[in-house]
């Protein structure tokens, strides 16, 4: 069984006990979150299709980590004009991991 969740402006296909990197999302380690933008789910045989999400199906997943990943080098630089500037940006990210998958009636 697997759903494909929207979270964070990205789509993931899910399953049980996948650990995931999406955007942050607020909340502590150990916390539950359930994500009800739910836009396919398949059990196998049947496959669901919302339109554009289906109803009365959900994902529950816990928070394993709150983190930010490697940095980032961003390098602005124009010639003959002595500009150059150096950043660097570190994106913050949630992992979650999947508990259930949640169809509904």
């Amino acid at each position: 069984m697997y759903a494909v969740v929207a979270t964070g402006g990205k789509q993931y296909k899910v399953t049980k006990g996948d650990v995931l990197r999406i955007e942050k999302i607020a909340g502590d380690v150990g916390d539950s979150v359930t994500f009800d933008k739910i836009l396919m789910l398949s059990d196998g045989d049947a496959v669901s299709l919302g339109q554009p999400v289906l109803e009365n199906a959900s994902v529950q997943a816990r928070i394993v980590e709150q983190a930010r990943s490697k940095k980032i080098l961003v390098f602005k630089y124009k010639r003959r004009k002595r500009y150059r500037l150096k950043k660097g940006h570190r994106q913050s990210y949630t992992a979650v991991q999947i508990d259930d998958i949640a169809a509904g009636a």
